[in-house]
Order: structure tokens, then sequence, then C-alpha cells
């Protein structure tokens, strides 16, 4: 199968900073050029990959990041190829899904956001007028979310289970690992292990203004006395501090379409401790490999719980639900029911 995987557009698809969807679609290129497809990833400069690599953009927009027309060069860049494939399966937004109706290619979109907001309606309005929607959810919970939306599948995120294993020892802290922005929690983090008397180590993405504007008015002023903000770390890096740590907060106060890090974290053999919201029951084994409080003030009360689980049952876990073999053969299983139910 001829397929092309457009992924997001401005960050490079690359293990020197470790992004969420761009490490999915990675992983997913090239799990299918292993898989013995032909496949070309559309990405930004500095990305590395097995699969044929189209560089959209020299170097990654990161510095335009939420700019109309660098998404709509990224897309077209792809898409003015779509004759080329049988299938272009796109990762980069709503807008690139608009194109759709552009190709007589057929595109499989891969949702990454919550649907409980603004996209919601956008994701309506492209059903409307592009003819042929087929949209990828990455959790039920994004499905329940607006399940009158044409959705041809669900496939869950995987993980490296070859750079993410578990670490040697532990260390006396507990990680927060995300873009910095209020929707994740860092605040909350900070208030838990305030009040558990543990230190924390913060780190992720600060590159939207937004997020820079939140760190600097609600987050710094909180640092210290135990409290670290480490920036945005390497993925060797990212790697060994959830190795390190003796628990994962995830105090979440949004609906999260997967939540990438909680299965690496758990890959491991590190807990995870979050808030009831989106897809996190889908991806936690609450007991098992972390727990699930319905706000972020019961986590103080949780902590003692979620410390005494078992590194290798979280392990485990991943291994038999989260692999990119599977994520492949559940890509691939969309990808053929769309061109067998085509004329």
């Amino acid at each position: 199968m001829r397929i092309a995987i457009v992924s997001p557009t401005w960050f490079p698809v690359s293990s020197k900073f470790y992004g969420g969807a761009e490490a999915v679609v990675g992983l997913l290129a090239d799990g299918l050029a292993a898989a013995g497809h032909d496949v070309t990833l559309f990405a930004a400069g500095g990305s590395a990959t097995t699969a044929d690599l189209v560089a959209t953009f020299t170097e990654a927009p990161s510095d335009r990041i939420g700019t109309t027309m660098a998404e709509l060069l990224h897309a077209l860049v792809a898409f003015e190829r779509a004759a080329d494939f049988d299938i272009i399966n796109d990762h980069s937004g709503p807008l690139a899904a608009a194109l759709g109706c552009s190709t007589p290619t057929p595109v499989v979109h891969t949702v990454h956001t919550s649907l409980a907001g603004a996209y919601r309606l956008v994701y309506e309005k492209l059903d409307g007028i592009v003819d042929e929607l087929n949209l990828v959810s990455l959790s039920a919970s994004q499905q329940e979310q607006a399940p009158h939306l044409p959705w041809t599948g669900k496939c869950r995120n995987a993980v490296d289970l070859d750079v993410h294993q578990s670490g040697a020892c532990k260390g006396d802290y507990l990680l927060f690992f995300s873009r910095i922005s209020p929707q994740k929690g860092p605040r909350q983090a900070i208030e838990v292990v305030r009040a558990a008397s543990l230190p924390l180590k913060l780190a992720g993405k600060l590159r939207h203004p937004n997020e820079r504007r939140f760190f600097e008015q609600e987050v710094e002023p909180l640092l210290g006395d135990g409290v670290e903000y480490l920036g945005e770390v390497s993925r060797d890096q990212k790697v060994a501090l959830m190795q390190g740590a003796r628990a994962l907060l995830f105090p979440i106060e949004w609906s999260e379409p997967f939540g990438l890090i909680m299965i690496e974290s758990m890959a491991c053999g590190t807990p995870v401790l979050a808030t009831r919201r989106g897809a996190v029951p889908e991806v936690i084994a609450d007991g098992r490999t972390g727990m699930i409080v319905d706000e972020y003030r019961d986590m103080v009360d949780a902590l003692d719980n979620v410390l005494r689980l078992d590194a290798e049952d979280c392990v485990s876990y991943v291994a038999q639900n989260f692999t990119v073999e599977q994520m492949v053969r559940d890509y691939e299983g969309v990808y053929a029911n769309i061109l067998q139910s085509r004329p």
C-alpha cells in the first residue's frame, strides 16, 4: 500500500525534542514501513524516519505556532502529491481535513485533540462540506464527545518499548511532564506535592505565548523548596526522568484525548496518579498501574497507595496493550476498510 503520513506542522518528528503527536506519527510511519508498505512522511525539516521523508519546511516553524499560513502550506505540500498514494493519513489538524475534498485519493484524518469545545463545531462544519470525512479517534472518549461524526475507527497511541524501559532504581521525586498550560494542571501538581512534602520535577514544552505568560504568572512564583522546572528536555532525558520518578502526576483539567505520557511513564515502570478526565480510565489500569481520582485534591490521600504499585505490572500492562505493532494493525484495518468501501 502506498501511504502518505502528514505529521503535525510545528515540530520535527525527531528524538531531540520529543513531542506527543510527533512521537506517535514517527512510530506509525516507521512501523508501517517495517510492515512492508511504501510510506512517505511529510514533516518539518530535522525529522528522522525510516520512511521516505519530504520536508515541508527546511526548519520546523515552531516560532510561528498557531499561524494559519504555515499550517496551510504544510498540508498543501502533501496534498499536491495526492495522486502518488493509495491513501493519505493526516495528523496535522482540521485545516488539512478540509482539503480532503480536493483530491480523489481517500484521506484519513486522525483527531489529536478533545472535542469538548470549539473543535467539535469545526469538525461538525467539516462534516457538512467534505464529501468523505474519515475520522479516526485515539480513544472511545473522543467519539463519545461527538458520536454523530463520521468515525471510521479507533487507533490508540503506542510507545517504543525499545526506548521506554524500566530503570534500575527510583529517586525520591514525583514527576510532572506536559505542556505548561492551565488545562494540564502544573499548579495542581505543585499543590499536591506541597501537601505531601515530596519533591517535584516539572518538564515539558513552553513555546506558545499563552503558555509562557501562564508559566511566568502562575507557575514560576511557586518554584523552589523542592519544586523545579527543567525546561524542554530531550527524549533520553525524558526517559531517564520517568525511570527515576516514584510516580507521574497527571492532574488534568480537560477532556484528555489520550495522554501519551501516561503509557510512556508506565513503560518505564512508573505508575500514574491522574484525575478522571477524558481517556484516562481507558489508559490506566486503576489500582494496578496507577490510580484515578475524581479531583486533584484527592491525590494527596491516594499517593501512598500509588507508591506501593509494582513497576513490573506497569511494564507488562503497556506491553500487552500499547505496542507499535498493535497500532500499525489498527491503522492498516482502517485503511483497508476505507479502500474496500470505495467503488
